[in-house]
């Protein structure tokens, strides 16, 4: 099954202020997104946050949180940046 992966204005905006490497991380994570869903077990830090909500570290300063309704294919990044700043 393909997952469509969507992401925020917001987050493609601030993609800019990224450093490179947290970006080609970000890449990497929406198409494994799109090949194998919202559950990322291999991911450092993956964790749910309840309910439809996920998140994983990109780097141990970065994270990225996405959600997916059950029966759903369709992913929604909400947020990529630090974990400081992080909305969980």
């Amino acid at each position: 099954m393909i997952y469509q992966v969507l992401v925020k204005k917001k987050v493609a905006r601030d993609l800019a202020k990224l450093p490179a490497n947290v970006r080609q991380l970000l890449y990497l994570l929406v198409n494994v997104l799109q090949a194998e869903g919202p559950i990322q077990r291999g991911w450092r830090n993956f964790s749910s946050l309840g309910g439809d909500r996920y998140h994983c570290h990109l780097t141990y300063r970065y994270v990225a949180c996405w959600t997916c309704k059950k029966n759903e294919i369709v992913i929604e990044v909400y947020y990529v940046g630090s974990r400081e700043k992080a909305p969980y």
